[in-house]
């Protein structure tokens, strides 16, 4: 038989299911501006009805509602766009970091340019050329052994200003590793606070956040693929569980490693090492991921800012005898460069009188260089020979023998055009140089719009994320007046009820009034 107080008991549940709402609605107009917070709201759910299906249920025709409970505290998110927001920050990190490479190693060649090298190279021809029409004169020598030394200081600037650069970027490399395996440090402590409250069958909503907003973080520097692991106990079917964070390459479908284990409670530190090579053109760097180690960049190529700082800063993948990556390989052709440009003018130099051998009456030119350089860096120690720092009376101006011939300056003048090897390819100098800067153009270029898609594509998968996951004040102001309005229904129930009960209490069997 119901209850006299049964329509008081369902009307209180409804205050009480309201109520709840109400506070979870304050908490969320209290986070609307949190970062990474994720709107929440209360799961209603009817109570079970009467009378309880069972053979001795009283006989009724049919079930009466018994109100309403506030269920699960549930935060609305979507798996799917989470996922495609890391993969599009992950290429964002990549792309953006590695334009930022191309734009500093722009800013150091600055081609073209009235102070580049090319400049200074077509100066030093022009001085080679006006001692040719004038080989006698010492201030046309002159001119010719500054304009050399110019040349050298050229390549020296560009040399050490792209190493002092590529410092720069190891530097940003290791505190990246830091970042990285300390965001990692960060998830496991999440994954182990959380599994604590769902085997109680709570959702600690905001710990979920917080995990998901350092997994935002985290995909920017490294492509992370996540797999639940439930948390067991008396967790809920909607609790997240703990997450299980690998390492995968640019597609997804490879796992290098494993950086979080949300079994195990594990992290495993991600270590960058580095080792000089035989190439000389600076270190080179191989990795690992705790027991995991690979030393074939295939795998972190394209993979967010980290792939991109180790392709900056150089990477091997034939044993250490070459460093592959944009600042060795800009190195290692301005050391061919410089190398090969410094042989064939000491070759062509060497061939000719200075003014010095005719007033000794010497009876052949004798070998004379006029540049020198360290071959393990060409370009880094470039420099003018002692002897013609000496003396001007060293520069081999002409090719008979006479004092008044200047062809073997107009010889040297032709080095310009002469074909030779550069780093595999024959060439002459100026086309190496045109190729190379415009190469590097290229690639600025590419990153650059690359880079720009990829911030485009991430704002808007983060558009449609926050579309379903923020908080909307208007929105929130809505439902505070629906739920408010049937607390204050409910309420006014009680006040019916209590007076249906007043009469048939205090009034019914009452003759007479």
């Amino acid at each position: 038989m119901l209850s006299t107080f049964h329509g008081l008991e369902t009307v209180r549940r409804g205050m009480t299911a309201q109520q709840q709402a109400l506070y979870v609605t304050g908490h969320n107009i209290a986070n609307a501006n949190t970062p990474g917070y994720s709107r929440q709201r209360v799961n209603f759910e009817q109570t079970p009805p009467y009378p309880f299906a069972s053979k001795n249920r009283p006989v009724v025709p049919g079930q009466m509602g018994t109100g309403v409970e506030g269920g699960t505290v549930q935060r609305m998110r979507e798996e799917f766009l989470d996922v495609q927001y890391r993969g599009e920050n992950m290429k964002y990190g990549y792309w953006n970091t590695r334009a930022e490479a191309l734009y500093k190693m722009e800013e150091i060649m600055n081609e073209p340019s009235d102070e580049g090298l090319a400049k200074t190279l077509d100066r030093f021809w022009q001085s080679l050329q006006d001692l040719a029409v004038n080989p006698s004169n010492s201030g046309a020598r002159s001119v010719v052994r500054q304009r050399g030394m110019a040349v050298a200081e050229t390549f020296h600037y560009l040399s050490s200003s792209l190493k002092s650069i590529r410092d720069d970027i190891k530097n940003e490399l290791d505190v990246t590793v830091k970042a990285v395996n300390s965001l990692a440090r960060q998830l496991n402590d999440l994954n182990k606070q959380i599994s604590e409250v769902e085997v109680h069958g709570y959702l600690p909503n905001d710990l979920y956040d917080e995990r998901n907003r350092l997994l935002d973080e985290l995909s920017q520097y490294v492509n992370v693929k996540v797999t639940p692991v439930p948390s067991g106990g008396s967790a809920l079917k909607i609790a997240e569980g703990r997450f299980t964070v690998e390492l995968v390459d640019r597609t997804g479908s490879t796992v290098i490693g494993t950086l979080v284990d949300g079994r195990l409670g594990k992290v495993n530190e991600f270590q960058v090492t580095y080792q000089d090579n035989v190439a000389k053109t600076g270190p080179i760097v191989s990795f690992s991921l705790g027991d995991a180690s690979f030393s074939t960049f295939e795998r972190l190529k394209e993979n967010g800012k980290v792939g991109a700082l180790l392709y900056s800063y150089g990477y091997s993948e034939d044993g250490g005898t070459t460093t592959r990556g944009l600042y060795p390989e800009m190195l290692g052709d301005l050391n061919a460069m410089a190398k090969a440009f410094a042989d064939q003018f000491n070759t062509v130099h060497s061939n000719g009188w200075s003014v010095a051998e005719i007033k000794n009456n010497a009876t052949s030119p004798s070998t004379k260089p006029f540049f020198t350089y360290d071959p393990a860096d060409p370009a880094g120690t470039l420099d003018i020979a002692q002897i013609i720092k000496d003396s001007l009376d060293n520069i081999a101006a002409s090719a008979s023998g006479q004092i008044g011939d200047g062809s073997n300056a107009q010889a040297l003048a032709e080095v310009k055009n002469g074909m030779m090897n550069i780093a595999g390819n024959t060439t002459t100098i100026q086309n190496f140089y045109e190729s190379l800067i415009g190469q590097m153009a290229v690639n600025a270029q590419e990153a650059k719009r690359l880079s720009q898609n990829s911030e485009v594509l991430r704002q808007s998968v983060d558009e449609r994320r926050m579309a379903v996951s923020s908080v909307s004040l208007d929105e929130e102001m809505m439902n505070m007046m629906k739920f408010q309005h049937a607390y204050n229904a409910s309420a006014r129930m009680i006040t019916m009820i209590d007076q249906m009960l007043d009469k048939i209490i205090n009034n019914m069997g009452i003759v007479g009034r």
